[in-house]
């Protein structure tokens, strides 16, 4: 099986190298601003000639969006706007001119309505201070040395690796890999590279295929499986709080920039900053590492991996849960079950969000009409079962694996035919055995209704 991978290793780079990566990131970004603003001034130039009532034909000239197109302006006017061109690679320039493509490909997809999603707002100018260096390189001389101790990169030349690159060398050397692009990147100070790799996997079979796990993900915590396991929440975010609020209030004491007069920041701001950057990067690094290996375990261990359809960008707004729920990373998680599933040969079944896991009886499949946020036990009223709620929407969600065998892949389902309304019917007097899901003669589901609150209870 083929597939597109990332391989991230952190690099050991000398002064001089950091200043050449840092010319390559900003050539990226200069070239970026110049290709933005050249299409904002024309497209307020065409806006201007429709308010003066010019035709259509008569207007100025658009600017095609594609990337062909940006690259062949650029190459026209990069001896008068950039004398220094030939100081960088192309490929720096190549890095911000794509992601100015695709910035307003998504940006007039999500207008017309051909993209999904959340409304994509139109590309902005990078900052220098507000995004994080980085450039691209697709052609020319990307390799791996033979001492797994260096990458080398068009124009900056060899690179020493803090980490071994053995991982990719061994493929790459036993020909299951092929290196189409490396991207350089900083991140909390230190710079990594990070390979995208079509890689070549053997087949593999979970441990237990024929086993199935809920997995209901919340806050008190990370995650509930229905086999009974409590994964503990390490709550990285919150343990760090308080250095977190000791950094930035040393670094608030400092000389910051100010744009308003011009003011550049001091040597000891600078350094502050970084150390508050490290900080925050130690969090994203120790959520990562937690959420791989969670993620690893169950997709090697079951067959199938039974998930909620959570609306987390809506659960965020919540300010009293947001940044706990940021913390958990229940996207991410998500997120690496669906690719590691495939890698493992299981499958993933995603319930639909208005799925009533949470007040569904996982004994006698009875629905509550209602269940507060407060209740962390649930107490059927028709068969008396008491159960912890989580572990009892963790086994509802194992049940629908049973119920939607043939749904597997197909993206988000609704068992027992849930949709956006309470009410308390369906399953209440039918009868099935625990552990298992019921459809009537016909292959259908009866209704049971959901909770337009159920996405921000799961939360908890």
């Amino acid at each position: 099986m083929k597939t597109i991978q990332a391989y991230r290793f952190a690099l050991d780079l000398t002064p001089a190298q950091q200043r050449a990566v840092l010319a390559h990131a900003g050539a990226a970004r200069f070239a970026h601003n110049w290709a933005l603003a050249r299409v904002k001034a024309v497209m307020d130039q065409r806006e201007a000639e429709r308010s003066y009532g010019i035709p259509d034909e008569l207007l100025t000239p658009a600017v095609s969006w594609s990337l062909p197109a940006l690259r062949k302006q650029w190459n026209a006017a990069k001896a008068d706007v950039a004398p220094w061109w030939a100081e960088c690679s192309k490929e720096a320039f190549t890095t911000g001119l794509d992601a100015l493509a695709r910035g307003l490909k998504n940006w007039a997809d999500s207008r017309s309505g051909e993209r999904a999603g959340r409304q994509v707002g139109f590309p902005r100018f990078k900052s220098r201070r507000r995004n994080a260096p980085s450039v691209r390189f697709t052609t020319g001389a990307v390799r791996l040395e033979p001492d797994r101790k260096h990458v080398v990169l068009p124009r900056l030349g060899c690179l020493k690796s803090h980490e071994s690159t053995r991982k990719l060398a061994r493929r790459v050397e036993a020909g299951t890999a092929r290196i189409m692009s490396a991207t350089l990147r900083r991140d909390g100070g230190r710079w990594h590279v990070a390979f995208c790799v079509q890689v070549d996997r053997n087949a593999r079979r979970p441990a237990r295929p024929d086993s199935t796990v809920g997995v209901d993900v919340g806050i008190t915590h990370l995650a509930v499986l229905s086999t009974g396991e409590l994964v503990a929440n390490p709550r990285h975010l919150h343990d760090a709080q308080r250095r977190l609020r000791t950094l930035g209030r040393a670094m608030s004491r400092k000389t910051g920039p100010d744009r308003r007069c011009g003011r550049r920041p001091s040597k000891r701001w600078q350094r502050a900053q970084a150390r508050l950057g490290r900080a925050h990067a130690r969090v994203a690094n120790l959520r990562r590492d937690g959420l791989h290996k969670l993620t690893t375990r169950l997709t090697r261990e079951h067959g199938t991996v039974v998930v909620e359809d959570l609306n987390v960008a809506g659960m965020l707004r919540n300010r009293r849960l947001a940044r706990h729920i940021a913390d958990a990373g229940f996207a991410e998680l998500r997120r690496q079950l669906t690719y590691k599933t495939d890698w493992n040969g299981g499958r993933l079944i995603v319930a639909d969000r208005w799925f009533p896991s949470s007040k569904t009886c996982s004994d006698c499949g009875a629905v509550k009409s209602k269940l507060a946020l407060s209740e962390r036990t649930y107490t059927c009223t028709t068969c008396g079962m008491v159960l912890n709620r989580d572990l009892n929407a963790a086994r509802n969600l194992a049940a629908l694996a049973a119920a939607r065998i043939d749904t597997a892949g197909s993206g988000p389902v609704a068992g027992r035919g849930a949709d956006h309304k309470t009410r308390a019917r369906g399953l209440v007097a039918v009868k099935r055995q625990p552990g298992t899901a019921t459809a009537d003669q016909t292959g259908t589901v009866p209704p049971q209704g959901g909770t337009t609150d159920r996405a921000l209870a799961r939360a908890h």
